[in-house]
């Protein structure tokens, strides 16, 4: 069995931590505030990145570069070993259609090597428990073509539920419309929303005032668990717009229910474009997604 490398996109949002334990290269997406390219060599950090939007700027993200992408591909199968690349979710960016020409192209220059590219049809760490998921089964000693095959049959039960502190941010990326956000925001309106199972945003009703929006979340957790088949030893993530407070009073509610392993990260600047400061998501595994 052929010696394979797991990779991944920045909008994975798995811990940088976790990241460089299991050596899992990182293919960077990208951000503009006015004519500056961040993502790459030039990076913010996110307290940095959302206060910058909190002062009015408004940056555009842009989908990753097929020559990275090349070039970080091309440097594993230069050592003999696969690739199975975890990707952002087909519905939401071109990134992983990029990585799936690149992959194609490259296994024509390398036809002894194989490369996997598995559309997690999520975002942030909805996409990162694919990728920690993927890890563990390699440790088990499992092979690129199991593991893909295992994801593909979980993918459909990485539930996201989320919510955002600021309509307007919707309403840019045209997921709300202008009266929505302008009376939504007067009215202290909270939306909740989810990721679909084919990879696409949707609204999930509406809430007044921030601390309902948080418990709401675990609430809906808690009726969409599943754990006859992924019991509470399976992690639960939460991420968050440069808000650790409200992030870490929904972990509080999370393990009230009895789960101890939650990871918590912050929101990729490359994602936090459209949902702002102040998002707040919940990730786990459930019932199967709609």
């Amino acid at each position: 069995m052929a010696d394979f490398v797991i990779t991944t996109d920045s909008n994975s949002d798995v811990p940088e931590g976790f990241l460089v334990q299991h050596g899992i290269p990182v293919i960077p997406q990208y951000y503009m505030f006015g004519e500056t390219v961040y993502g790459d060599e030039i990076k913010m950090e996110p307290s940095e990145f959302y206060e910058t939007m909190r002062k009015g700027e408004l940056p555009k993200s842009m989908a990753n570069n097929p020559e990275v992408i090349r070039e970080k591909f091309t440097k594993i199968l230069k050592e003999g070993k696969d690739i199975l690349h975890i990707a952002f979710s087909s519905a939401l960016s071109g990134s992983c259609q990029n990585v799936q020409v690149a992959a194609r192209d490259l296994m024509e220059d390398y036809p002894e090597r194989k490369i996997l590219v598995f559309d997690s049809l999520n975002a942030s760490l909805g996409e990162g428990v694919s990728v920690m998921r993927a890890v563990q089964l390699k440790e088990e000693g499992r092979s690129m073509e199991e593991i893909y095959d295992i994801l593909a049959e979980e993918r459909a039960h990485v539930n996201v539920c989320f919510t955002v502190d600021d309509l307007h941010h919707l309403q840019r990326g045209g997921r709300v419309s202008k009266t929505t956000a302008v009376v939504g925001s007067m009215i202290n309106i909270k939306p909740l929303l989810t990721v679909t199972a084919t990879g696409e945003l949707k609204s999930d009703g509406t809430v007044r005032g921030r601390k309902k929006a948080l418990k709401t979340l675990v609430t809906r957790m808690e009726q969409c668990l599943d754990t006859e088949h992924f019991g509470k030893d399976r992690p639960v993530a939460i991420v968050h717009g440069d808000c650790i407070d409200d992030a870490l009073a929904v972990q509080e509610h999370v393990k009230e229910l009895g789960f101890e392993n939650v990871v918590i990260n912050d929101v990729s600047p490359s994602i936090g474009t459209h949902a702002g400061p102040g998002v707040v998501g919940l990730i786990f595994y459930g019932k199967t997604v709609k």
